[in-house]
């Protein structure tokens, strides 16, 4: 059997991969500290829990509407309004089985083979990847260190050619923990509005910001800026609701309409149950929120210190997200018992093989 030329082009993800191999040597006995999945270690809240084990006991366990039941989309029209200060109506929502499936529906429904789709790295490594499961290109631009891996304006500008159809912000970023400022994302949403490229901006880590670092939404700025704009978010993160899966997009009605045709003909529905804890997640107590985050705090500030004091690593104190970035350039060319790690992807190896810890390479 010859499979599509397109699942041919996709590569598995090596953050899955890398969870999957710690898993297995788990299992075999090895005591492995896993440090690639992107989720958080903490339970998901026990008032969210039991609003998911009413709803069983309730019998909320058919269909739903495909987008979303409608106390969810209100549920989030309610916290954009609260926590970014934006006005979306429920024909601009669409719910879906995770974040992942909101840009996959995305991509489906506003991308062109032939399209470009600009995309800074470091990036979460599934984004090129579903721009060219749609047909498009994804161009990247490297964010560079001394920057805070964070492109600007005129990176921007110069990646853009009349084929660029989007690109792809992540503040606060997976895998860098990067976030951008205010005013460096309001140059970025000027700069696509004046060239026509459409924003894609993933904020599923909105919640996980440090030092005061200020967080404000793209579509914000104006509603120039918000009609050229989709919002991706999501309960997985802020929640530590990964396995329940449940994401969410916010844009242009015609927009979200075409996204909610698609996801009916893949999944369909989420979740009837998690769309019922992810109601209470977004409308119950917030406290938790803050008792994650502050957890995580303490955690970058000793994973930084740590790891700086490793002679040949530094590493950037993130503003933001729960991932560290460590530049590793120094160790390259070392030797350990006769092998030779000239790459990120030889150091995971190494660390896992011989230290027993699954980090993903970069």
């Amino acid at each position: 059997m010859e499979l599509s030329k397109r699942v041919q082009a996709i590569k598995p993800s090596p953050t899955l991969a890398v969870t999957a191999r710690a898993a297995k040597l788990k299992a075999e006995g090895k005591d492995i500290i896993g440090l690639g999945a992107g989720e958080p270690d903490f339970d998901t809240p026990q008032h969210i829990k039991d609003a998911a084990i009413a709803a069983i006991n309730r019998g909320f366990t058919k269909y739903t509407a495909v987008g979303g039941t409608p106390s969810l989309k209100q549920a989030v029209i309610t916290k954009f309004k609260r926590d970014n200060g934006l006005d979306y109506t429920a024909k601009q929502i669409l719910v879906s089985c995770g974040g992942k499936q909101s840009f996959f529906n995305l991509a489906l429904a506003v991308i062109n083979p032939g399209d470009e789709v600009i995309i800074p790295a470091p990036y979460w490594v599934s984004y090129p990847v579903m721009v060219a499961i749609s047909g498009a290109k994804p161009v990247i631009i490297n964010g560079r260190e001394e920057n805070g891996f964070k492109i600007t304006p005129d990176e921007f500008e110069d990646a853009i050619t009349p084929a660029t159809k989007a690109i792809v912000i992540n503040s606060p970023s997976n895998p860098t923990g990067a976030a951008y400022l205010p005013e460096e994302l309001k140059a970025i949403a000027d700069m696509a509005v004046k060239k026509g490229v459409f924003i894609i901006s993933d904020e599923i880590y909105e919640k996980l910001c440090y030092d005061n670092h200020p967080f404000i939404s793209m579509a914000s700025f104006s509603d120039e800026i918000k009609r050229q704009t989709i919002v991706l978010n999501g309960v997985s993160k802020t929640y530590s609701m990964t396995g329940w899966r449940i994401g969410y997009a916010a844009g242009p009605k015609e927009l979200i309409k075409a996204m909610t045709n698609i996801q009916s003909q893949s999944t369909s529905n989420p979740t009837s149950i998690s769309q019922k804890a992810a109601v209470e997640a977004l409308n119950g107590p917030q406290d938790t929120v803050e008792e994650m985050r502050v957890e995580f705090d303490k955690r970058r500030k000793a994973m930084v210190n740590n790891l700086n004091a490793i002679k040949g690593i530094r590493c950037m104190l993130p503003p933001g997200s729960f991932y560290v970035f460590p530049n590793i350039a120094k160790l390259l060319k070392k030797r350990f018992n006769g092998k030779a790690i000239n790459s990120s992807a030889d150091l995971a190896e190494f660390l896992l093989e011989v230290a027993e810890v699954a980090v993903v390479p970069g």
